[in-house]
């Protein structure tokens, strides 16, 4: 049996598939598995365990380029990739994403059943007229990662674990440890990471806090500090630190998305907005305080035991809303120092896993 699975992005959701991808494998032991995924999430999925095959879509940068000088060289790799995803027949195709860009591709694609929600989710942009097997749609209230499990319950694919299995990989841990050294961490104090950056703005809390807090952790809880986020976040990050009385350290930029799960993994936990290494950290079992303001944490927070939500929830939140003019984002300015300060502390002082000490 030959089995695609269509889930593109973001980061968070692209982890939110993972036990999905583990329920196929459980249910399927010997089929191929394929997973089509864009090319900011697939270091999460390439040498993944339960895969046999990665197709990765450079859309994004491809539409760049095709403006670009090398637009021929654009063209050949575009139908490179089109020739990699028409190139098996497959039994099965199943459409977690539920937008137009992958309906597009479920459309290209060979596949003898094309699985996915039915009309009626939200955002789904018309993607079930992509498909021949259409599942009745669920609430969307239900968390991201569970609906991706009720799709495949519907198609007769048990769910009972929650299983994410991500490909850390010892060359992984081994980075993080140069890392670590290059930063003068030594390990003996334990580690807090702090990923203060967001795409949305009105996810995005204020550098004065974050640097407050991390004072605080530092002098009061004895533990060092550092920083995570993407090359872009450098700045913003080096902002905070400038703030900051005590040292701390700024990792944004410098490390690839596994062995960002490898750092999370020795660290005793992680303060974040709502953004992808949120899902990163509490997939491989690291405790999280998240700040939450415009979103659900009941549809997309951490999932599992063990982690926090800091949300004042004004009437306006949860709005959805990537600009926020009518409330100047109070959703996330009520949020204090304080408040998050009390849900560290009772983080910090439990027993730690064993995978983080």
């Amino acid at each position: 049996m030959n089995i695609l699975i269509v889930k593109l992005s973001a980061i968070g959701d692209v982890i939110h598939t993972l036990p999905a991808l583990n329920a196929i494998r459980a249910h399927y032991p010997g089929a191929h598995i394929t997973w089509l995924v864009e090319a900011a999430a697939a270091d999460l999925v390439i040498g993944h365990r339960a895969l046999d095959r990665v197709l990765i879509s450079k859309r994004k940068s491809w539409m760049r380029q095709l403006w670009g000088a090398g637009r021929q060289e654009t063209f050949r790799a575009i139908r490179k990739f089109l020739h990699d995803l028409r190139d098996t027949r497959y039994d099965m195709i199943i459409d977690f994403q539920s937008l137009f860009k992958s309906g597009v591709l479920v459309w290209l694609a060979h596949g003898n059943r094309k699985i996915g929600f039915d009309k009626g989710m939200q955002h789904q942009e018309h993607s079930y007229l992509f498909l021949n097997v259409r599942v009745p749609p669920v609430d969307m209230e239900v968390h991201a990662l569970t609906r991706g499990l009720m799709l495949l319950k519907a198609i007769g694919i048990p769910t009972s674990n929650v299983v994410y299995d991500i490909p850390v990989s010892e060359a992984d841990h081994a980075s993080v440890e140069a890392l670590m050294t290059g930063q003068h961490l030594s390990g003996n104090r334990p580690l807090v990471a702090i990923n203060p950056v967001a795409l949305w703005e009105t996810k995005l809390w204020f550098n004065d806090r974050f640097a407050e807090l991390a004072d605080r952790l530092v002098l009061e809880w004895d533990v060092d500090v550092v920083y995570t986020g993407g090359p872009g976040d450098r700045g913003v990050i080096d902002e905070i630190l400038s703030m900051m009385k005590a040292p701390a350290a700024n990792l944004a930029g410098w490390t690839t998305l596994k062995m960002l799960a490898a750092l999370y993994q020795r660290s005793a936990l992680l303060v974040t907005t709502d953004t992808g290494p949120m899902h990163l950290a509490a997939a491989i079992g690291t405790p999280v305080v998240a700040l939450f303001g415009p979103t659900a944490p009941w549809r997309t927070g951490p999932f599992g035991d063990g982690h926090q939500v800091v949300r004042t929830a004004p009437a306006c939140s949860p709005c959805f809303k990537r600009q926020c003019d009518e409330h100047r984002c109070r959703c996330m300015s009520d949020i204090s120092v304080q408040m998050v300060y009390n849900c560290l502390g009772q983080t910090l002082a439990k027993p730690l896993p064993a995978n983080n000490k």
